[in-house]
């Protein structure tokens, strides 16, 4: 993640709030902005997830350089 931030304010449920100051509280996160930025994180990996799942659904594993990889790992020696 990049080094520049910016502060927002966010409402949550008090159920929230407890259970990111008992995280915070227990060492398992460093702050309760870590553990909201890490949660994020999560969920911008899993929405990129869904949409690679849903360029494969619509156009298959295949893609142009799957015959060269092919034609590679038969004729190609890799030497140390």
């Amino acid at each position: 993640m990049g080094s520049m931030s910016t502060q927002i304010a966010v409402r949550l449920p008090d159920e929230m709030v407890a259970f990111l100051d008992r995280t915070v509280a227990t060492g398992k996160a460093r702050s309760r902005a870590a553990l909201v930025a890490a949660a994020v994180e999560r969920e911008m990996r899993r929405q990129a997830a869904e949409q690679d799942a849903q360029v494969l659904r619509e156009h298959g594993p295949a893609d142009d350089l799957d015959d060269l990889v092919q034609w590679s790992s038969t004729h190609l020696e890799v030497e140390d």
